[in-house]
């Protein structure tokens, strides 16, 4: 067992610690498991607390523009209160549950550029060491993988993808920050939107889709967004006729940009309510394989950067 880091804070001769994560990509709202490994340093210590942060790279706009910093967004204790002797090696199992609104990082095992990471803080006599850190590596829900997919088949394109510093008024949004992921327009909508925003809201009941629409600036007007949202179940992912669904949420959109547009400009960070929609009926199962969304990630970057860069960002990071 190789392990990574010492526990710098709590002095030389400290225990080191390792966690590893069971292999995989997870869901949101599924369980996170690993292993703590500990190793004693030159003399015996007490162990009061051993932690996990789930950590995010979000981008937080205001008035000077555009900055990015480390949000923690869950945590977790999963040890502690024992005796660690002297190059003593301990294993410690874990199991805990991420957030239902966790983002995805990667759709068919394309990295989307999101940079998550777990952190482990290990608290010795009264000092607290932010120890090693891993990627945290999540897919789709199956409902988030079929709307992603039909809209992949209904020609779609993946532009970007990123985490924004705010709420989305009128949904039921808990995590203090948001995923966007940009899409360019298919070709039948090409002349009416330039991109179209798409924001999932996951919950133990259902998803939430946020579907918000920038509208081309005229001659003598500037362009602005329009949002609306829709709701569907879980147990939908293998019930609708996605294409036909999707495609119908994406007209409604327009369409209520066209009706409401001169009054419904939005904003990052803070968006008001659209139309509401929750799919009863049953369709044909989504096609099987990857969506050609997926082919349109290649901006992103590959695991060993996306590696490289969570170390890069929260390496250091006090929180």
């Amino acid at each position: 067992m190789v392990f990574k880091r010492l526990l710098g804070a709590i002095g030389v001769g400290g225990p080191s610690v390792d966690t590893v994560l069971d292999g995989g990509a997870v869901v949101p709202g599924g369980v996170l498991s690993g292993r703590v490994w500990l190793k004693g340093g030159s003399a015996t210590v007490e162990v009061e607390h051993i932690g996990l942060e789930l950590l995010a790279r979000v981008e937080v706009e205001h008035e000077e523009g555009e900055s990015e910093g480390a949000v923690v967004f869950e945590r977790f204790t999963v040890g502690g209160g024992f005796r660690l002797g002297e190059e003593e090696e301990r294993e410690l199992p874990f199991s805990v549950p991420l957030p239902w609104e966790t983002p995805v990082t990667e759709l068919y095992g394309q990295p989307l550029g999101i940079v998550l990471g777990v952190r482990t803080e290990v608290g010795v006599a009264g000092a607290r060491d932010k120890g090693d850190l891993d990627p945290l590596t999540v897919r789709p829900l199956p409902v988030q993988e079929a709307v992603l997919e039909s809209l992949g088949q209904l020609g779609f394109g993946f532009r970007s993808a990123d985490l924004e510093h705010g709420r989305i008024g009128g949904t039921g949004q808990r995590l203090p920050f948001y995923q966007e992921v940009e899409l360019t327009p298919a070709p039948q909508y090409a002349h009416a939107v330039n991109e179209i925003e798409l924001t999932f809201l996951a919950s133990p009941a259902g998803l939430e889709v946020v579907l918000e629409a920038d509208k081309r600036g005229g001659l003598f007007s500037s362009g602005h967004d329009a949002l609306t949202r829709f709701t569907v179940r879980h147990e939908d992912a293998h019930a609708l006729d996605w294409n036909s669904e999707v495609d119908g949420w994406i007209r409604q959109l327009i369409a209520h940009r066209e009706a409401y547009g001169a009054h419904a400009a939005y904003g990052h960070g803070e968006h008001h309510d659209g139309h509401h929609h929750s799919g009863p009926g049953l369709g044909t199962a989504v096609a099987a394989g990857a969506a050609g969304l997926a082919l349109g990630v290649v901006g992103g970057m590959v695991a060993a950067e996306v590696v490289d860069e969570i170390g890069d960002f929260f390496e250091g990071d006090e929180d």
